[in-house]
């Protein structure tokens, strides 16, 4: 007689008795996955308005020096849509005025933040994995919201703290915190929303992102026309509070509500919703690939491209600012002789229109350095997710499957600081009615920050062949240049420190006196990690 065993159900889920069982456990886990990353982005974000009101109080020593700027300022239509409106001439105001690119920097680092922890989770399957334990539907979403709120809270105590310490406490300062605060929950409410309804980590980024831009574009079009738009944008709501300026507490009723709403819709979705599901799918592809995807640079740009435009796109927009602006600073600095030096030292010449426009472009070519970044992680998720297996199974060699994706890391800023720097000289040489002699002159000052670009390349494809497990830390590199540039700024730091940032070695174009010394070392430095990194690739395994 043959006997039948009934198998066990192997993936019956471990009973909980509350969809929020397992919680505190996540947030250590999520707590010790980012213990370098998460305290550094909260800390570096919560120091900028330090660092700008030292700066400020360094460089306009008498309430007419202020009044000046201050005036001055608020009739630069381009200044005031790109920061934000000035609501007072003391030294608190500007300095949280000039504070306000913290609103954005801290919006990307919680929506990365939650989107790495909910939805990026789900496509790996860990989230998979960890539901057949005792760990409840809402854990991890909870346990997500709570990490990025950590940082959002961390970043406004030190931006209180902080101003408090320089002598600008008070309410003043509370109420920056506060408005730091609500940025960062809403924002945390645009990433768990988007990764509920999106069926990617890619697509739930780019949805919060656009979220984002569109914010960034109503609070910049409100503040340079009459404000009304700047009232539908949350970054708008959090320079409305007015610290230093007759605070408006009740505005702060408006981040506070609308992340409180954006999390129940977020937790409404998840509950019914399959895992893995989304309310916005993908695009599908067609049933048969065209000839371009057959090889792996024609799979390498099908994933890139979106992110080129998106980038090359919003330095576009930065740089006809930046160009536009760049007439008027003369009036706007005034006669601050430190304000000349300042810029002087890290941006450029003594010219203070080229001065100007060398500072945008060293932070252009900073963020194009984020940019390759990014793109060349695409290599360490094609591994973690199991697709360069798959590409790897075809007669492709790994260094030819790397190349693919490194090639756009390296060419894609190149396009895009290329197209930054045409934007920037048509509108600059507008302003002064020259514009083919300025074109080529700031063309030259964007082209001038590849070799620093590409040393974040070669640092970050080094740091893959070598240490795959370690490689997302390149961000922490990007991160610690980024912070020795901002401190460098107006800060005495010893020159060792600044000799890291590889951007500070590079020619200050235009008006500057080209030297092809520093170039030549750095794309040697390029080349050599590059080679490091492709090799170390041929000879490991893959994760």
């Amino acid at each position: 007689m043959t006997t039948t065993a009934t198998p066990a159900v192997a993936d019956a889920a471990v009973p909980v008795g509350s969809p929020f069982t397992g919680t505190a456990a996540l947030v250590r886990l999520a707590l010790r996955r980012d213990r370098i990353v998460l305290p550094l982005w909260a800390v570096v974000i919560g120091l900028l308005p330090t660092v700008y009101g030292k700066a400020i109080m360094g460089l306009y020593t008498t309430q007419s020096q202020l009044d000046a700027f201050a005036a001055s300022t608020a009739t630069l239509k381009s200044e005031i849509a790109l920061v934000g409106p000035i609501f007072g001439s003391s030294v608190g105001a500007l300095t949280t005025w000039r504070a306000g690119y913290l609103f954005t920097f801290l919006a990307v680092a919680v929506i990365l933040t939650v989107v790495r922890h909910t939805r990026t989770e789900e496509e790996t399957g860990r989230t998979e994995l960890l539901d057949s334990t005792a760990v409840g539907r809402y854990a991890g979403l909870t346990a997500a919201l709570l990490v990025a709120g950590s940082g959002a809270v961390v970043s406004a105590v030190v931006a209180a703290v902080g101003l408090a310490a320089i002598g600008l406490g008070g309410t003043g300062a509370v109420a920056f915190g506060a408005a730091v605060l609500g940025v960062g929950t809403v924002f945390a409410g645009v990433a768990a929303v988007a990764a509920q309804v999106s069926t990617s980590a890619r697509l739930a980024r780019g949805i919060s992102f656009g979220v984002l831009a569109v914010a960034f574009l109503l609070r910049a079009v409100g503040d340079a026309g009459s404000g009304t738009l700047s009232w539908l944008s949350p970054i708008g709501w959090s320079q409305q509070v007015r610290p230093y300026a007759d605070e408006r507490w009740w505005v702060l009723l408006l981040p506070g509500v609308t992340a409180v709403v954006l999390a129940a819709v977020a937790y409404r979705t998840l509950a019914r919703r399959d895992l893995g599901a989304g309310l916005i799918a993908e695009r599908p592809g067609p049933a048969t690939s065209p000839p371009s995807l057959s090889g792996p640079v024609g799979l390498a740009w099908h994933t890139q491209r979106g992110p080129l435009v998106a980038w090359t796109v919003g330095l576009a927009m930065f740089a006809l600012v930046i160009g536009g602006a760049a007439h008027g600073v003369s009036d706007q600095l005034g006669s601050s002789e430190t304000v000349l030096q300042a810029l002087a030292r890290l941006g450029g010449t003594q010219a203070i229109e080229d001065s100007f426009i060398a500072l945008g472009f060293t932070i252009f070519g900073l963020v194009a350095g984020a940019y390759s970044v990014s793109a060349t992680l695409q290599l360490h998720d094609e591994e973690e997710t199991g697709r360069a297996e798959s590409v790897l199974a075809a007669a492709i060699s790994r260094v030819r499957w790397a190349t693919s994706h490194v090639v756009f890391a390296l060419a894609g800023p190149a396009v895009a600081l290329t197209v930054a720097g045409l934007a920037a000289g048509l509108a600059y040489g507008a302003s002064i009615g020259d514009v083919g002699g300025q074109v080529p002159r700031i063309l030259a000052a964007a082209l001038v920050q590849l070799p620093g670009v590409w040393v974040l390349t070669g640092i970050t494809v080094a740091m893959f062949g070598l240490v795959p497990r370690f490689a997302p830390a390149a961000w922490g590199v990007f991160a610690a240049m980024m912070t020795l540039y901002v401190f460098g700024m107006v800060a005495d730091l010893p020159q060792p420190l600044l000799d890291l940032v590889p951007f500070l070695h590079l020619p200050r174009l235009p008006g500057g006196e080209f030297q092809a010394a520093p170039i030549l070392w750095l794309l040697g430095a390029a080349v050599a990690l590059l080679a490091v990194g492709l090799a170390a690739l041929r000879r490991r395994d893959l994760r």
